[in-house]
């Protein structure tokens, strides 16, 4: 499958036709799709082989052999009234430092042409191949004695120029590409490994395999994703989560490579290793990101590839029309050097890829992986966002959601006894009542005399008394009503879809828990931040409508799509988009794969362990809903700077070329060679300021 297939679902506002109901496999060839969709890229990619330093250093040194050129340049000399010191041969300096410039400073410029010229791709190294080819034979033919002004200080200083441009394009490039290798530094290169006699060794965490069991010591970085088998402490895991809070990690709690161990030790066995952990898994998703292709990316491909063709066609219209005028030979290349160099799109080519590479940088830094650009880039257009429930919008773990009491007891109280009760239970509804009480801060009291019955529920003593905890059965096992307000609030709970619990004394029912699969605390604020972006928000889930609707009706959802078995999520997303509608799905990437790729934009809920998800766009490293809102204004502040970006470039052209020309040449408006190398330089700077101001896209603000 090409890639354009596979996003053939995402382009039918271009007429092409849609195509649904893909299974999770398809998902997974996303992945070679956008490694192949690259190729084309790197192949007449312009700094391919280039580095930061090689323009850094090349830039110096041209520039110390441009000032000789430009001081015992003539006309430099009658411009500023000076005399340069003269000697045996002086004459021919700005020859041999200009040719040096050319030999020298213009390597990269003449390589970059003959590669695009072999790729069939003329572009701006063409441009500037040219235009700086032009001068240099025009200056050497007028110094071995032809008619004219040479330009061997304006073709030095425009290498120059050139140069340094090149320089900050790449520093900018690189330094918002900075993302994967300060991942690749987050693991170290040892680890200390327990040995089967009780001691240690240090190891190079190359050698670590799945099952060994590493000491990791107060402040240490852990070598491999495990789980805790001994200790207890915090880890920071902001480096890979996002989450800024440190996450206290006990007996089989799971813990991820490159992550810093706080106060205490741990010992943990090692469960993924190397390429498979979370870490390597993000470190590949940034990679693929920065180097998927999107729709503004092609644009400005073909935008630049158009304006070099318009430029050569602008040169030689100039060379023809000021020749017919009889200008003079050495004014006529002036100004189609002028043309060649002023037109070169390289704004242009920046004006997208270094947005490209710093909204992957901001969405790595905010827990939010761009497996594919087109998806990003979709998500400005959102009108409706369809979340799973169970583990998205939800914990997936059962937890007291409504407490009602008899007057005598508060709702802590009941839930503490509830929990004293069911401390040494193991059931769901244990765990749920022991759960609660703790993220309560509550001081659960002790008990003794434990006693189940299977189907009915438990007793134990606390305090002194004897209390009870069950559902329905245990009213009918002991014969006790509960009291008309309790009945009500077990009723509401049932209507809702809610299992009731109660607690009971020797005499009468004292309390009703509604236990159910606890909504997450941040989902609120993640429907009410899309409501605020105006983008409807759906729900959709194998559940009962009763459940469906009470959670809804908690988190002010716009829409609920019950009973729905997971092979039909796909269908109920294409009817969606049927209706006209941009649809993004969230779900966790394994039951709700085919629903994800066949929506507009796929969200994978992560889960911070698990990262390397085959089904999505983006990857949400934290499981929190709050983050889909941000890559919504992510997606659009992209999009702002790259319009931005393409209409400065392209405008900029548009108005500088006829300049170049010569068109208000009657007015004394012209612009030299050089001077038109440093405006071309200038808005590659202005386009370089503007990507680097997508840093300040305020997506802290949609978490509060």
């Amino acid at each position: 499958m090409n890639h354009s297939h596979h996003h053939a679902h995402r382009d039918h506002s271009a007429g092409e036709p849609r195509q649904h109901g893909k299974s999770s496999a398809t998902a997974h060839s996303r992945r070679s799709d956008i490694g192949h969709d690259h190729a084309g890229q790197d192949a007449h990619d312009r700094h391919a082989g280039h580095s930061v330093a090689m323009f850094r250093d090349r830039f110096w040194i041209t520039l110390l052999l441009t000032m000789p050129t430009v001081v015992w340049s003539e006309m430099i000399q009658h411009w500023f009234g000076y005399a340069a010191p003269k000697f045996t041969g002086s004459g021919w300096v700005p020859a041999v430092f200009g040719s040096a410039v050319f030999l020298y400073g213009g390597k990269p410029f003449l390589q970059g042409a003959l590669q695009e010229i072999r790729d069939r791709l003329p572009g701006m190294m063409t441009l500037i191949s040219l235009a700086i080819t032009v001068a240099f034979v025009f200056s050497l033919a007028v110094t071995l004695g032809a008619p004219g002004n040479d330009l061997w200080w304006e073709l030095a200083t425009l290498v120059a120029i050139m140069l340094l441009g090149h320089w900050i394009e790449m520093a900018s490039i690189t330094q918002a590409q900075g993302a994967l290798r300060a991942l690749a530094k987050l693991l170290p290169d040892k680890a200390v490994r327990l040995t089967g006699d009780g001691g240690h060794e240090d190891v190079p965490v190359s050698e670590l395999k799945t099952g060994d069991i590493l000491l990791i010591r107060p402040g240490a970085s852990i070598p491999a994703d495990g789980e805790v088998r001994e200790g207890k402490s915090a880890v920071n895991e902001s480096m890979i989560t996002g989450e800024s809070k440190p996450v206290d990690k006990t007996v089989g709690a799971k813990v991820i490579a490159g992550t810093l161990n706080g106060q205490g030790s741990l010992r943990v066995e090692v469960t993924r290793t190397g390429e498979q952990t979370a870490l390597a898994g993000i470190m590949r998703l940034v990679e693929q990101a920065q180097q998927s292709r999107s729709r503004a990316q092609a644009l400005a491909d073909r935008a630049a590839r158009w304006l070099t063709f318009v430029a050569i066609a602008a040169a030689i219209v100039t060379a023809a029309v000021w020749t017919a005028l009889g200008a003079p030979w050495a004014y006529t290349i002036e100004r189609v050097v002028t043309v060649l160099v002023i037109a070169c799109p390289h704004a242009l080519g920046l004006a997208v890829p270094l947005v490209i590479a710093i909204s992957t940088t901001l969405g790595v830094q905010h827990g939010l992986l761009i497996r594919d650009r087109r998806g990003l880039e979709e998500a400005r257009n959102l009108n409706i966002v369809v979340f799973d429930k169970t583990g998205t919008l939800t914990l997936a773990e059962h937890r007291v959601v409504a407490i009602a009491t008899d007057s005598e007891l508060s709702n802590n109280e009941a839930l503490c006894l509830a929990a004293a009760v069911e401390r040494d239970a193991e059931h769901p509804v244990a765990r749920a009542l022991l759960l609660s009480a703790e993220e309560r801060g509550l001081q659960v009291p002790t008990s003794t005399d434990f006693a189940s019955e299977a189907g009915r529920g438990v007793q134990a003593r606390v305090d002194g008394r004897v209390w009870w905890v069950g559902g329905p059965g245990l009213l009918r096992e002991r014969d006790v009503q509960p009291s008309a307000s309790l009945q009500k609030a077990a009723e509401q709970a049932a209507d809702a879809g809610r299992s009731a619990i109660y607690l009971l004394d020797e005499d009468s029912v004292r309390a009703v828990f509604a236990v159910a699969d606890a909504v997450r605390p941040e989902s609120k604020e993640a429907v009410r931040l899309l409501h605020d972006a105006g983008i409807e928000v759906a729900m959709l889930t194998g559940d009962s409508q009763a459940v469906a609707r009470s959670v809804a009706a908690e988190l002010n959802i716009d829409t609920v799509l019950a009973e729905v078995l997971p092979q039909d999520k796909a269908a109920v997303i294409e009817k969606l988009q049927a209706q006209g509608k941009r649809v993004a799905m969230i779900g966790d990437g394994v039951n709700d794969a085919p629903a994800l790729v066949s929506a507009d934009v796929g969200v994978a809920i992560g889960a911070g362990t698990d990262v390397a998800v085959e089904a999505g766009d983006v990857v949400l490293v934290r499981s929190d809903p709050r983050d889909v809102p941000a890559i919504v204004a992510l997606s659009r502040a992209t999009y702002r700077k790259m319009v931005q970006n393409l209409w400065w470039a392209a405008g900029y052209n548009i108005g500088a070329i006829p300049l170049a020309a010569g068109v208000l040449a009657h007015w004394g408006l012209v612009l030299a060679p050089a001077f038109g190398a440093v405006l071309m330089s200038a808005s590659t700077i202005i386009v370089a300021i503007n990507a680097q101001l997508l840093r300040r896209a305020p997506l802290d603000r949609l978490r509060p």
